[in-house]
């Protein structure tokens, strides 16, 4: 016990400077390419006219650096305890298990993620909890790649504890974890850049099981729908996909029906 308290202070900065970098050449690189570099580009692919203030993307970026903290003194903690204890199978060597579980343990951390995030996402959008625990995010209703981690703290302390219970009952590889955690970074950046980036195909989502920008913009104009994080799969299940979702994706990717667009039918 002695030998984890005296390695704590390395083990939380070691991964809060993980976080960090994770965050910025998520974040910071989505917004530098998507909404600076190829915005005109994508200009047509853009979901409001409108885009989110200066003033909004200085406080979300410095929100998400207290976020960073936060994961890394809650995740931390969590997994330093575990690992030191026995509780959690941590291999450091990715082919200890063999690569097929290797890869089926980054898809069971992706999907076990996205069912995490749906239902704590539905919970913390009750009345009782929404101010206190969801309203930081949801004030960014134009949101931006740094809308990612601009959390409350009890939200971020509740998005912090997924890994280390997971891997209480996964035994995984850190380079699983990398994996995971760079996914979950990227596609929330993605999803809140403000640009639909996803394939479509006469209108529909070439991946209708994917979530995409569009769906999550949705989420921030409209709070009550679209709680899933990768996957449709949940809020469909459950009745929460916006009723409207596919007409927005259609506009966002300009999508003209032929009649509309005055041409016929070939006979």
């Amino acid at each position: 016990m002695s030998e984890f308290f005296a390695n704590l202070p390395q083990i939380w900065s070691a991964i809060l400077v993980s976080d960090v970098i994770r965050y910025l050449v998520g974040a910071l690189g989505v917004f530098l390419l998507i909404n600076l570099t190829l915005s005109g580009v994508l200009a047509g692919r853009k979901i409001r006219p409108d885009s989110p203030p200066r003033t909004q993307l200085v406080t979300e970026f410095f929100v998400s650096l207290r976020t960073a903290a936060i994961f890394a003194t809650t995740g931390g903690l969590l997994i330093a305890a575990g690992a030191y204890s026995g509780c959690i199978d941590l291999y450091m060597d990715p082919a200890e298990r063999g690569w097929l579980y290797f890869w089926a343990s980054v898809v069971i951390l992706i999907v076990a993620h996205d069912a995490w995030f749906y239902w704590t996402h539905r919970l913390i959008h009750h009345p009782r909890l929404f101010r206190r625990v969801h309203r930081r995010h949801h004030r960014s209703n134009n949101p931006s790649p740094f809308t990612s981690y601009s959390f409350d703290v009890a939200e971020a302390v509740v998005n912090a504890a997924y890994l280390p219970l997971i891997v209480l009952i996964l035994p995984v590889s850190p380079l699983a974890m990398l994996i995971f955690t760079s996914h979950m970074m990227l596609r929330n950046a993605v999803g809140h850049c403000g640009y639909e980036l996803f394939p479509a195909w006469r209108g529909k989502p070439l991946f209708g099981w994917l979530t995409t920008v569009t769906h999550h913009d949705l989420h921030h104009a409209q709070a009550g729908w679209n709680f899933g994080l990768y996957f449709t799969f949940w809020d469909r299940v459950m009745g929460t996909e916006h009723p409207d979702y596919a007409e927005r994706f259609a506009k966002a990717v300009r999508y003209v029906p032929v009649k509309e667009a005055g041409y016929q039918q070939p006979s």
